[in-house]
């Protein structure tokens, strides 16, 4: 908005709280530390091949290079920086003081537009002995587990969705013996479920315990977690860290939101597909509308936001196609589009196609055969309306798909690009020559055979 020559004013608390959930306690710091943990199983690997690896790991040098990674990012994500660009910048705590009023202390600021991003933060867990617990230093978030002086012994993770099912993997990895503990029935269950069983498999292979269909009852006074499951009665796991990974909440308390008109569905600010508020002067953007809390949902927010000011007779609406994500464990899980589930609620015909990387020249050599790729699509058009992937760098292969998708491409368009042999991303073309084996029926065979004798006799 800036850079067309209107005036822009952005408020956070601190200049430490610029640049958000990502750079601070999300993204930043956790693909860092999962950074490390990627080469320290590389060490560790390395043994099959007849080397000696000895030590372990130093988490003093581990925190470095996720302070590095942070440093070097908010080298342009601070005030400074942004009022060197021309934009305005008010550091405090900011509340509504009418429908287009915003206080900051002792000032006053109005505007034509007001957009809330003022983030989200992990929910908490409410259970006997967790004072003394988090008093104690043994009670964590992702907010603050970066913090870590020493690698824990004994991490106990209460969730199994993608943040403490990644964290999880990396503490593991670094060298820590941790337990996950969720009500649910399997691990990341957003995702589809054979897909995240073999994500799961992997896990138990590195060292990783479940307990799934369980419930956090406790904390004892000796650092120990009860646990009830299904007709097991209490089970006891000692731990000397707890990561509490079961969700997170917009962050919309202080903001006095009543004074400005702005109504609240069960703690989330109303918005409608426009992500306009109840007040027509404000909007949500990010993980404060309360949906899909990803860095690039909130990029998406801004874009269309900014689309939608400068354009308003030409308003353009949230597309009710989730975005794409990934779980970046090792394997990753990459997901886009509409899971089956959900074109099943909204009866949208598809047909399923899966492919097992088990005879893919590169799976095979990476030792990766167990990789796999579902997706689902349009029964007579054959394009894509979505799909998922557990594999080595998911998240970069199915780019293709998701392009494939956006731009209403049929899947087939993809056996006809030539890849590099033997690039992962092979695999995709893989899926394609399944549906090209499958128009090849016994009619067209037959008709194949016939012309090809006829025109070379």
């Amino acid at each position: 908005m800036q850079s067309v020559g209107l005036r822009v004013l952005l408020i956070d608390r601190s200049d430490a709280h610029i640049g958000g959930d990502c750079l601070n306690t999300g993204c930043v710091p956790s693909k860092a530390l999962l950074h490390t943990a990627r080469l320290a199983a590389a060490a560790a690997e390395a043994r099959a091949l007849g080397l000696r690896i000895s030590g372990t790991v130093d988490m003093g040098k581990v925190r470095a290079h996720i302070r590095a990674a942070q440093e070097a990012i908010r080298a342009h994500e601070n005030a400074a920086h942004l009022r060197n660009k021309g934009i305005e910048v008010v550091l405090g705590d900011a509340a509504f003081e009418g429908e287009d009023a915003v206080r900051v202390g002792e000032k006053v600021f109005r505007a034509l537009r007001i957009v809330i991003a003022t983030g989200a933060r992990p929910r908490t867990l409410a259970l006997p002995g967790m004072a003394a617990a988090e008093k104690a230093g043994r009670v964590h978030t992702h907010e603050t587990i970066f913090s870590l002086a020493t690698l824990p012994r004994e991490m106990a993770i209460i969730g199994g969705g993608p943040i403490g099912i990644e964290l999880g993997q990396a503490f593991l990895r670094l060298g820590s013996k941790v337990t996950v503990v969720t009500c649910n029935d399997r691990i990341l269950p957003r995702e589809d479920a054979d897909l995240a069983g073999v994500l799961e498999a992997r896990l138990r292979e590195e060292g990783m315990r479940f307990l799934f269909n369980a419930l956090s009852v406790r904390i004892g006074g000796d650092d120990t977690l009860v646990v009830r499951g299904e007709g097991k009665g209490e089970l006891i796991l000692a731990f000397d860290t707890l990561l509490i990974s079961i969700g997170r909440v917009p962050n919309i308390e202080g903001l006095r939101l009543e004074k400005a008109g702005i109504a609240q569905d069960n703690g989330k600010i109303r918005v409608d597909a426009h992500l306009r508020t109840t007040n027509p002067r404000v909007f949500v953007c990010g993980d404060a509308a309360g949906s899909y809390q990803f860095t690039h949902t909130a990029e998406a927010h801004a874009a269309l936001l900014i689309r939608n000011f400068l354009t308003p007779l030409f308003k353009k609406k949230l597309s009710p196609v989730p975005p794409p994500r990934v779980t970046y464990t090792t394997p990753e899980i990459a997901a886009f589009g509409y899971g089956e589930h959900a074109l099943q609620a909204r009866g949208i015909p598809y047909r399923t196609l899966t492919h097992s990387f088990d005879e893919e020249d590169r799976a095979i050599t990476d030792d990766a055969r167990w990789a796999c790729a579902k997706v689902f699509l349009h029964p007579k058009k054959g394009t894509l309306l979505g799909g998922a992937m557990v594999a080595p760098g998911a998240g970069e292969l199915v780019q293709e798909l998701i392009l494939l998708m956006e731009q209403k491409l049929p899947l087939r368009t993809l056996f006809e690009k030539t890849y590099p042999y033997p690039t992962a991303a092979r695999a995709n073309r893989a899926l394609a020559a399944v549906l090209q084996k499958e128009r090849l029926t016994p009619l067209a065979r037959s008709l194949f055979r016939g012309i090809y004798r006829a025109l070379n006799r």
